[in-house]
């Protein structure tokens, strides 16, 4: 398995790139969720987009991204996943968002667990309030070759990673009421306050 962060959202509301915000101590948030991943003794690596690519090899280790395939008529983090997917085919990928800074390594443990344990399952992720949290997940390369497959066929009704979830056999963990807050995502200057 490997670690994909996911960066390579427009930051529009933020105005600035969040994966390279930076907490306390001058690490970014790309890195910060790249530590808590490689935690588990997986390499990571970071999705981000063309317009994105020198800016993070700037700060990154370029070999460490994958950069946005264009060919893929796809937009949003089901691209970032599938092309990651093409250059590691065999690899079950761990994805987490970039601006979940709160995220703490406890949740990503108890998602590890699980798709150790529980080698079932096409994917595994959380639900919040029953809706799924699929940037926070695990995704078995197998189902990533069908969606691939699907996507290339003209037979992928959405493009989303909510739908992804929908149509496969996956392993769904609610949310304890204490783990809601890793979830919380950050998208304006105003989300920062007190972080």
């Amino acid at each position: 398995m490997v670690g994909l962060v996911l960066c390579g959202g427009q930051s529009l509301r933020m105005g600035t790139d969040k994966g390279l915000l930076q907490q306390h101590g001058g690490i970014s948030w790309a890195e910060v969720a790249a530590r808590k991943l490689a935690s588990f003794n997986m390499p990571v690596y970071f999705s981000v987009n063309q317009q994105q690519q020198q800016a993070y090899a700037a700060h990154l280790n370029p070999g460490a991204l994958i950069t946005d395939c264009e060919h893929l008529q796809l937009k949003g983090p089901l691209l970032g996943l599938l092309t990651a997917h093409l250059h590691m085919p065999e690899k079950d990928i761990a994805v987490l968002a970039c601006d979940m800074p709160l995220m703490n390594t406890d949740v990503l443990h108890k998602l590890y667990t699980t798709y150790t344990h529980e080698p079932q399952y096409d994917a595994y992720h959380f639900t919040n309030n029953g809706e799924p949290e699929p940037l926070c997940a695990i995704y078995r390369s197998a189902l990533l070759a069908k969606i691939l497959c699907l996507l290339q066929q003209d037979e992928l009704a959405k493009h989303s990673m909510k739908y992804m979830i929908g149509i496969c056999h996956a392993h769904s963990m609610p949310l304890l009421d204490e783990e809601k807050n890793c979830f919380q995502n950050f998208n304006a200057h105003a989300d920062l306050n007190g972080l």
